[in-house]
């Protein structure tokens, strides 16, 4: 068991419009707008780096929380791999950044799941080590840097943006109880995203720096097996967190979901009987890759969509591949207030 009882979100004051993104790849701005389903997206300035981003949004996440830095055991980062230097984990930069210096700290990747993976791991911790009883869980993402948009084999990769986000999970509560989660994996699509240059198999040289970028390895073969599993698994995981915790689907107040086209949002809702009032589409935030459900949760609380009682669910999907869910209920007036 565990409880979120904090939320952080960093978002920098620059934005791209879908007219310069449209401008870019040479798409229509309706395109852009109504089937890519970005109107606008967060951009870096000049010092919005991933791990610094998620620093800032952790200083909010433990505020809202109570917590001072000393109070947490384990700082967990799930900042992308793009980020300040390459070979460097994050997690210690975060801690240090938060002054969290009691906590031993460490990184987890799973692509746009990495979020609720680790609200896995996170609540794994506090019912195997008894000294655990706070975790903070921030990174920062701004893959939006390695998208060439005049690919158009990345066009669903348009909307990447930059930002920070960040949760704090304890022991006790009162807060949003972790009730369950699932997991899922299709390992037949393991190389169809990635930066093909800069690894070991090609190191990177002068004549190949162009080439460091996200692509796709076999464009129709990826769309051909995401058209079979995409919407299956996401609501796979989402009936299977649902079920395990004991509720459907009508019971849901909210479905936190990342970013995706607009017919795949709409999609998940229908398959699982939802009203779309009952999600939010982040048309003006684009893609924050593994942040998006913290995003997603953050505005539903804002917006008065979520409040003391409400079913909530948290779902995501990232490439390599993998889909994930957790199901949460707020249980006790005062969090957030």
């Amino acid at each position: 068991m565990g409880y979120l009882k904090g939320l952080g979100v960093y978002l920098p004051a620059a934005r791209m419009s879908s007219g310069e993104i449209a401008a870019l790849s040479g798409l229509a701005e309706w395109v852009v707008r109504e089937k890519l389903g970005i109107h606008q997206k967060p951009v870096p300035g000049p010092g919005d780096h991933p791990a610094q981003m998620g620093a800032w949004a952790a200083q909010q996440a433990l505020a809202e929380a109570g917590l001072e830095p000393a109070q947490v055991d384990v700082v967990l980062s799930i900042t992308e791999e793009h980020k300040e230097y390459p070979v460097w984990t994050s997690a210690p930069f975060i801690a240090q950044r938060v002054g969290a210096e009691r906590a031993w700290a460490f990184d987890l990747n799973q692509k746009c799941a990495s979020f609720i993976t680790a609200l896995v791991v996170a609540e794994g911790l506090l019912a195997s080590r008894p000294e655990v009883r706070a975790v903070l869980i921030a990174g920062g993402y701004r893959n939006g840097d390695l998208i060439d948009y005049t690919d158009p084999a990345v066009r669903f990769m348009y909307d990447l943006a930059a930002g920070g986000g960040a949760a704090v999970v304890t022991r006790d509560g009162p807060g949003l109880r972790l009730l369950s989660s699932r997991l899922k994996t299709d390992p037949s699509l393991a190389e169809s995203v990635r930066v093909p240059v800069g690894g070991t198999i090609a190191p990177l040289r002068p004549d190949n720096l162009k080439e460091y970028r996200l692509r796709v390895a076999e464009p129709e073969r990826m769309r051909e097996r995401l058209e079979q599993v995409s919407l299956s698994g996401f609501l796979e995981v989402i009936e299977g967190a649902l079920r395990d915790a004991g509720y459907t689907a009508a019971d849901l107040d909210y479905l936190a979901l990342l970013h995706m086209k607009p017919s795949a949002h709409r999609a998940v809702l229908a398959g699982l009987g939802l009203a779309e009032e009952r999600s939010i589409y982040l048309c003006n935030y684009g893609h924050l890759g593994q942040l998006d459900p913290i995003l997603s949760l953050w505005l539903a609380r804002a917006a008065g969509k979520v409040g003391p009682g409400s079913l909530l669910a948290l779902a995501a999907a990232g490439v390599g591949y993998h889909w994930g869910a957790a199901v949460l209920r707020w249980e006790a007036e005062g969090v957030w207030s």
